[in-house]
């Protein structure tokens, strides 16, 4: 029997990948949606994620990033 899913090729770096291993190890968007771990900068993910992965990610830059301020 095969099984096939929709999936999409995600290139990022190794950090970001590593958050998206660490969200799909703990399961943060509901089930595990990472297909295939390929290398050091790509992953395969289930589609359907992607609108919610986008948000989390999303939150994680707003929670790295500070304003400018000049003096």
């Amino acid at each position: 029997m095969v099984n096939v899913h929709k999936g999409v090729l995600v290139e990022c770096d190794p950090a970001m990948k590593q958050f998206l291993l660490y969200l799909d190890e703990k399961m943060a968007l509901g089930k595990k949606f990472i297909l295939k771990d390929l290398d050091d900068t790509h992953v395969f993910i289930l589609q359907e994620v992607v609108p919610i992965l986008m948000d989390r990610v999303g939150e994680l830059m707003d929670q790295n990033s500070f304003p400018v301020t000049q003096k």
